[in-house]
């Protein structure tokens, strides 16, 4: 019995898959022709791998080298020291969980599940605040990759100001789920997290200063390599759909299977309620939705758009200031969530954290559109 209704479910998922699928593309078909469609689908992904792909690589690699150098000379742990009488009365963490934030700021969101079950590390924390670094890491992961990116394209004054609006999701987000979690789970709060490796975190290392500098950039530098190819599949699938669901055909109006075109779906519907994301985000053309969007998924993809909404001249430091904040407090929780919950043991709190998590880079993105208009006006550009 137990096994007929496997093999139903599995048949009503078949048959719903098959549905959404003909249907979303024979949508896209029928607006552009299915060649049109094919050699746009094509022509796009291999764009953005040349020309999008490998320059976030480019940064990645950097940034990893950056990262294990300030690591290996102690810049890691002086930061975290100076940081650490902020964690409790902003996120009511201990103050190790700055050490946190630094890591995840200068790799990604995994970074803070191997830190966590490190026992020199957890000691310090009850249960429920172990389970809350789930949403306090994953609002830095990335960070520092995201911001070179928007520097490297101009926007340097915009993604700090959003770095600010990430802080304050991060707060919110964090915070949030600790109250969830005490909701659902009372019995957490008195109970000190224990488990993990036996291990003490430590940064030491031998050698001469020139080799352990060596060793730092040639290693930061494979793991920069891994978070790039990482990136790779996220921004050649997610970013190709939404780009052709977010830009419309040529300048003449046809559809000629170039990199690019798309049938407009997203700016449609977002613009029949774009006063919304004007007043909160400041977005003055309806396409810009797109980038937090796929933020969810991945922030990696969602940097693949940038180039492109440059090229249209849709973008400015406010909205680069609110896409560095949600891109950083986001930075793809939604496929990341769940497996980081799991491997800590508490999956079963995951819709707890999407939630808290979602309303947190919502709120960055308010955060960096208004710090930047008050900014601006003190400032005067």
């Amino acid at each position: 019995m137990k096994k007929l209704n496997f093999l139903s479910k599995r048949l009503i998922e078949a048959v719903i898959f098959l549905a959404l699928f003909f249907a979303i593309f024979g949508y896209l078909a029928h607006e552009m022709s299915m060649n049109n469609m094919l050699n746009t689908i094509m022509t796009t992904a291999h764009d953005l791998l040349l020309n999008t792909v490998l320059y976030i690589m480019g940064i990645t690699v950097l940034t990893g080298a950056l990262g294990k150098l300030l690591t290996e000379f102690g810049v890691v742990r002086l930061i975290e020291v100076i940081l650490r009488p902020l964690m409790k009365p902003l996120y009511n963490l201990p103050g190790v969980a700055a050490l946190g934030a630094v890591l995840t700021f200068l790799s990604d969101n995994p970074a803070i599940i191997s830190l966590s079950k490190e026992k020199n590390f957890s000691q310090y924390f009850k249960k429920y605040q172990i389970v809350s670094l789930t949403n306090f890491g994953t609002a830095f992961g990335m960070g520092l990759v995201v911001i070179a990116f928007m520097a490297g394209k101009g926007f340097g004054t915009g993604a700090v100001i959003g770095l600010i609006g990430s802080f304050v999701g991060s707060i919110v987000s964090t915070r949030m789920m600790q109250y969830f979690t005490l909701k659902h789970n009372p019995e957490l709060r008195e109970d000190v997290a224990v488990g993990g490796n036996e291990q003490e975190i430590s940064f030491k290392s031998e050698g001469g200063a020139f080799l352990r500098g060596l060793n730092a950039i040639l290693d930061g530098g494979k793991s920069g390599v891994e978070i790039g190819l990482a990136i790779i599949p996220g921004v050649l699938i997610i970013s190709t759909f939404v780009m052709i669901l977010t830009f419309g055909p040529s300048a003449d109006g046809t559809y000629t299977g170039s990199a690019y075109e798309g049938v407009a779906l997203l700016p449609y519907l977002a613009g029949k309620i774009n006063f919304v994301f004007e007043w909160l985000f400041g977005f003055t053309n309806p396409e810009l939705v797109a980038f937090p969007i796929t933020s969810l998924g991945a922030v990696g993809a969602a940097l693949g758009l940038i180039p492109r909404f440059i090229q249209e001249g849709l973008i400015d430091n406010n909205a680069i200031a609110v896409f560095t904040a949600m891109g950083m407090c986001w930075s793809g929780f939604l496929s990341t969530h769940t497996a980081m919950l799991d491997s800590m043991g508490y999956r079963k709190l995951t819709s707890k954290a999407i939630l808290s998590h979602f309303i947190g880079g919502l709120t960055a993105g308010i955060v960096a559109h208004w710090a930047y208009v008050a900014i601006a006006a003190i400032a005067g550009f």
